[in-house]
């Protein structure tokens, strides 16, 4: 009894005061922004900061930040572009720190998931067995471990534990971020939300910056995989256009080929009618035809019995 009462007396007090600083740039989306109240909501320890704004050195202006609020993490969302996201994630008291790619996010409010947390309660961190396979791994797993854990007797936080933060390594090397929420009636997993994925692009020894400890060699930028896009549909609309040439030069082709009609000209009206008009005649009239002299001699005979008849 006596050694449980001096280790529950030892526990009551809060001794790691270790704060998470987390902010982003400025030009983010809306999305990155929700996103960061998300892991607000979800860290007791962290401590929101307003927008960077780029403008002199980074790793200087961020440490120096960081310092000035007694942080000793730092999540910095950084967009590029409007449309590229990366995350820095440093231990701001001697390093090291890491340079992620962020995918396929989505929030809170996005998902609607029908899990549910409580505020500011503890979580269980899963981290997935491939974490200890590699040793770039091993120190991106200590520090996701860091900087997402709550410290013990936090003044913020909740004596409960409620739902599991959950960091597996897909095929591809990429880390997939799950919250999930423990259910009290099957001990059942349901989503809570935010997920995203992060692709390790280097690690440094220092915070922001510093010699290069990993560098992921299959990593590609955003620009130039648009790139790649972008010469793929130049191509296949080059081919398609090539395409459409060769059949007008066929076609054209066809038209002017003359094919020999083994009728010959049977059928042809303009050469019947040609036939039977040869030509015009001397002075340009026409031969008269018997019914016209027929009709000629009888007006002739009728005039000719009236003159008898009047004189």
């Amino acid at each position: 009894m006596l050694e449980a009462s001096k280790h529950s007396s030892i526990n009551s007090k809060w001794v790691d005061r270790e704060r998470v600083m987390l902010l982003c740039s400025r030009g983010s989306l809306a999305r990155t922004r929700h996103l960061v109240n998300d892991l607000k909501k979800l860290m007791p320890n962290a401590h929101g900061e307003s927008k960077y704004g780029k403008n002199g050195n980074m790793a200087e202006d961020l440490n120096e930040m960081c310092e000035l609020a007694n942080c000793t993490k730092c999540l910095y969302f950084e967009s590029r572009k409007g449309r590229d996201i990366y995350l820095w994630l440093s231990n701001v008291d001697g390093g090291p720190s890491a340079k992620f790619l962020v995918r396929n996010m989505h929030t809170m409010n996005e998902l609607n998931m029908v899990g549910n947390c409580l505020k500011g309660s503890r979580p269980i961190l899963s981290f997935d067995p491939e974490f200890d396979g590699k040793s770039h791994l091993r120190l991106v797993k200590e520090l996701l471990a860091n900087a997402f854990k709550t410290p013990s007797q936090h003044p913020r936080s909740q004596p409960f534990i409620d739902h599991v933060i959950n960091f597996a390594v897909t095929e591809d090397g990429n880390i997939w971020f799950r919250n999930y929420q423990i259910a009290s009636d099957d001990s059942e997993l349901m989503e809570v939300g935010p997920r995203f994925v992060l692709q390790p692009i280097r690690l440094f020894e220092n915070s922001f910056c510093g010699t290069v400890l990993y560098d992921n060699p299959v990593y590609q930028t955003p620009n130039a995989i648009r790139r790649q896009i972008k010469l793929q549909k130049a191509g296949e609309l080059r081919l398609r256009q090539g395409q459409r040439e060769e059949r007008k030069v066929k076609e054209r082709a066809i038209r002017d080929v003359k094919m020999e009609d083994p009728l010959g000209e049977v059928f042809d009206t303009d050469v019947t009618m040609k036939q039977q008009k040869p030509g015009r005649m001397g002075g340009g009239q026409k031969k008269p035809s018997g019914l016209a002299k027929a009709l000629e001699k009888r007006i002739l005979k009728k005039n000719k019995k009236k003159t008898k008849s009047t004189s």
